[in-house]
């Protein structure tokens, strides 16, 4: 299995203050994605990252290969939305759960 590194980015830096109603309800079928995925094994971790310059979504998951990867994240309702946009990067995660 490979891990990878995502890098989940908001249509703006205030969107975590300002969503409209329709985007929270694709925020919150998000968040039950993701919860499904670290259900499977997938998501190793997940969550926002409060940076000051503008909050973005952290993700570390595992897969076969970078395209199961990115069809994860392309399986996203805020992908299919086209709500959200990401960064997908290869890495090695040496966690205790992720090396089994």
């Amino acid at each position: 299995m490979k891990h990878f590194f995502v890098k989940l980015i908001p249509p703006r830096p205030t969107f975590h203050i300002d969503m409209s109603e329709g985007e929270r309800l694709l925020m919150d079928e998000h968040a039950i994605y993701w919860k499904d995925l670290q259900e499977q094994g997938v998501a190793l971790i997940y969550g926002p990252v409060f940076d000051p310059s503008g909050v973005w979504g952290l993700g570390v998951i595992r897969s076969e290969s970078e395209d199961e990867a990115r069809l994860y994240m392309n399986n996203d309702p805020t992908m299919k939305a086209h709500l959200n946009t990401f960064d997908l990067v290869p890495m090695n995660a040496f966690m205790k759960s992720a090396l089994r």
